[in-house]
């Protein structure tokens, strides 16, 4: 094996040992394996995962797969990225360990044990949600060991001796992870547990309200039974707080993510669409429109659609003014699922208004649709741009392009 320097493109050169012999790239988490072997923890954990029971060095069989952090090498790597930043090299953060299993289980014993007094339960807590927050690896030690068995009724619980801030820190931990059918059930089947839940999203704190959203949605979303997703829909209040939620500043961007998520699942209740115009769902999805992310815009845009169906909501989003430019807008320019449900939603307004059919054609949306029904979209996004082509026919202007030969050439198909 070469002990020489060797170069890199940036000019700098890497001493060999400061290498994984995997990645050939600088280690970050230098760790050392059964055999005396060093390797970048990234790259062994992912040779260990594929199957492979051997060092990639030696060829000798791994005799267990403990990981030893190599402290040493890694402060020599961490004093070589000093010496070495004059050619633009960073050092390397020195790295959180992993949780151990053991320590996590003993972590959630002391939670679990309502014989522990709470400040001992509630450290606990913290410091389980402080490993969680550090790694994914961290996340699926701490779900192995079945954490929501022991959150599930510290949260619901009607003891006097846990403390609403031992709730609220395990509320928090608890929706770093998903829940099993059984565990949704056992929150959805029980109203009592739905309507704690609820009070929390008026909760001073937003981190909270938050929080509380994230599980409802998580819960929603995890019960197969449709009676019980309704039940939750139909509890009073709960499209106020999750509107509220998606309202806070953008500040904290995490209530926009976690509200247009929670009111979505709602949404799929049909029953239940109308509480959610009358809470004020549709100015806040208007409002906010412009400020989701790509795969929550397409979640919002979902939302509008699902209540469009509703008289009410049909209503009120044509009632505001940038509804249906806003709708326009989004055709083409976010993905094919943002595109559908623009689509589909614009088809319910202009089928309910003329008022929305003059505004959807002012704002381009003829040029959009043709330009969707000849693209590799969706079927049903092509499909919701002939009807919506068909129903503004009578809207478009004397001199439009659509009423032209270039129409006739088109690919919309014949109604």
């Amino acid at each position: 094996m070469p002990g020489s320097l060797e170069p890199l493109d940036v000019g700098v050169q890497i001493p060999y040992h400061f290498r994984c012999p995997i990645s050939l790239e600088l280690m970050c988490d230098p760790v050392t394996v059964s055999t005396g072997q060093t390797y970048d923890r990234a790259s062994i954990e992912y040779w260990v995962g594929t199957g492979n029971t051997t060092c990639p060095v030696t060829r000798s069989s791994l005799t267990d797969f403990t990981l030893i952090p190599n402290h040493t090498l890694r402060r020599l790597i961490q004093d070589w990225c000093v010496a070495n930043r004059s050619f633009g090299v960073e050092r390397i953060p020195t790295p959180k360990q992993p949780a151990d299993p053991a320590s996590v289980r003993s972590l959630q014993t002391q939670v679990s044990s309502q014989s522990n007094p709470s400040h001992t339960r509630l450290s606990a807590v913290k410091r389980l949600r402080g490993l969680a927050r550090d790694s994914d690896k961290n996340r699926s030690i701490i779900g192995s060991h079945n954490v929501q068995e022991v959150l599930l009724p510290v949260i619901f619980s009607d003891s006097e001796c846990d403390s609403a801030e031992l709730k609220h820190e395990s509320l928090a931990l608890l929706v770093m992870f998903p829940l099993s059918e059984s565990e949704c059930a056992f929150v959805a089947s029980q109203p009592d547990r739905v309507a704690h839940l609820v009070s929390l999203l008026f909760h001073a704190s937003i981190e909270v309200r938050v929080n509380s959203a994230a599980l409802i949605e998580i819960v929603v979303a995890g019960t197969r039974s449709l009676d019980l997703r309704a039940q939750i829909s139909n509890v009073d209040e709960i499209f106020e707080g999750i509107t509220g939620i998606l309202n806070y500043p953008l500040a904290y961007p995490r209530a926009l993510k976690v509200g247009i998520k929670a009111l979505f699942a709602l949404c799929l209740a049909k029953q239940s669409r109308h509480k959610a115009v009358a809470a004020g769902a549709v100015t806040a999805l208007i409002d906010r429109l412009a400020d989701f992310e790509k795969c929550d815009v397409e979640r919002a845009l979902a939302t509008v659609e699902l209540l469009c169906r509703v008289p009410a909501g049909c209503a009120a989003f044509a009632a505001h003014a940038l509804t249906v430019p806003l709708l326009v807008r989004k055709i083409l320019k976010v993905s094919d699922r943002a595109t559908e449900y623009a689509a589909g939603a614009l088809l319910s307004l202009c089928s309910a208004a003329e008022q929305s059919q003059r505004e959807a054609v002012s704002a381009g949306v003829v040029t959009q649709l043709l330009l969707l029904v000849q693209s590799d979209c969706t079927e049903r996004a092509k499909r919701k741009a002939q009807l919506l082509l068909k129903l503004l026919r009578d809207s478009w202007p004397e001199d439009s392009v659509v009423n032209s030969d270039d129409f006739g050439c088109s690919d919309v198909v014949p109604f």
